[in-house]
């Protein structure tokens, strides 16, 4: 006789489960950057694989079943797009583990001193950027108004945990809202000849007014971003505590990305953007790669950090000259069962950032529209 799955971990691994299902292999995953998307979609997978071999560990109940895990509840909303999940977001994501301050040997230093952070010349490019950062003017974003941002790149679609596969380079334009207060209709993504929705989920019986998410590191706006300290030290502490990870995941590698998504697919006061170059320089094992290859084909000077446990180096590409920032790509740092060390993961170039003022506008029709 089977019988029913019983503990405390049942609920942890169904909603996993179900997480993973949620996620589409079309445009439905494509709302955050490519590096950051795929990681997590496999952060997530091991997680249900884990998750899976502890079953076999555990007690058993008397027809020889092995019982399965279940855990606490996400602490954050998963996030629909269309009618699917598109979870696991640079600026909103699922709060996979939120509360799990494990890190491994790489746990949290905010506040570092330079010498236990990047690398001396990755310091001296990321001062470098900062004041260019500094000096850039930068359009205010009103409460009702979007950042629109378009770009092209490729993502890994080989199976999951099998041999990488790059996909085809496309476009992608995403608007994000603006609006402080707490919201469950996000913003809109266009990609793959259709548009899809970015919003929360809001579970069957419950007001979406609980359900709606504040401005955030979650679902920053150019207000919010505003908001934040721009020393660098407060900074990159106020990152450190809000980024819980997995026992055995790299801290310093989430805060490098989260930092990475917000620089990449933003719009930022020029003082917040300097302060954030200025906190990657305290990351330990950020360096910088003398070459490396947008999604555009443009070639720039990168600022990177190797994720040892996968492999992989995130490399955030820069212009030589100017110093603007071009894109983004993850490589394989070294050969692994899934590809040899300098095959690209996914790759992404940003192409035009914007203010609009609706949804789905873009930014030739907002000055076609002030003419007329």
């Amino acid at each position: 006789m089977n019988s029913t799955p019983v503990g405390p971990e049942q609920e942890r691994l169904d909603e996993l489960r179900e997480l993973a299902r949620l996620l589409p292999a079309g445009p439905g995953e494509q709302v955050l950057p490519p590096g950051r998307r795929s990681h997590h979609k496999d952060v997530l997978m091991q997680l249900i694989d884990r998750d899976g071999t502890r079953d076999s560990t555990r007690g058993r109940v008397d027809d020889g079943e092995p019982s399965r895990p279940r855990g606490r509840r996400f602490s954050r909303p998963a996030l629909l797009a269309g009618a699917v999940a598109a979870a696991l977001a640079a600026g909103l994501t699922v709060g996979i583990g939120a509360g799990q301050d494990g890190g491994g040997a790489a746990a949290a230093r905010p506040g570092a001193s330079n010498a236990a952070g990047a690398s001396r010349s990755a310091v001296v490019t990321l001062d470098r950027i900062a004041a260019v950062a500094l000096r850039t003017d930068v359009e205010p974003v009103g409460d009702g108004q979007f950042v629109y941002v378009r770009s092209k790149g490729a993502g890994n679609e080989g199976v999951f945990d099998g041999p990488v596969k790059l996909g085809a380079m496309h476009e992608r334009q995403v608007w994000f809202s603006q609006r402080q207060g707490p919201v469950t209709d996000v913003g809109l993504i266009r990609e793959y000849g259709q548009d899809w929705p970015i919003e929360v989920g809001v579970p069957d019986g419950t007001d979406p007014k609980d359900a709606a998410v504040p401005a955030g590191f979650d679902r920053p706006t150019y207000a919010w971003l505003a908001s934040l300290p721009t020393d660098p030290a407060a900074l990159l502490k106020l990152l450190y505590a809000d980024t819980h990870v997995e026992k055995g995941e790299d801290r310093d590698q989430e805060v490098f990305g989260r930092i990475g998504d917000l620089v990449g697919e933003q719009i930022m006061p020029s003082a917040t953007a300097a302060a954030f170059y200025k906190a990657t320089a305290r990351i330990p094992g950020v360096t910088e790669a003398a070459d490396a290859v947008d999604a555009a084909g443009r070639h720039g000077i990168a600022i990177a950090r190797e994720d040892t446990r996968h492999g992989t180096r995130t490399e955030w590409i820069f212009d030589p000259g100017t110093l603007d920032y071009l894109g983004v790509r993850t490589v394989f740092s070294r050969d692994t069962e899934r590809a040899r060390a300098g095959t690209v993961y996914d790759t992404s170039a940003v192409l035009e950032r914007a203010v609009v003022d609706k949804r789905g506008q873009e930014p030739g029709e907002r000055r076609r529209a002030g003419r007329s």
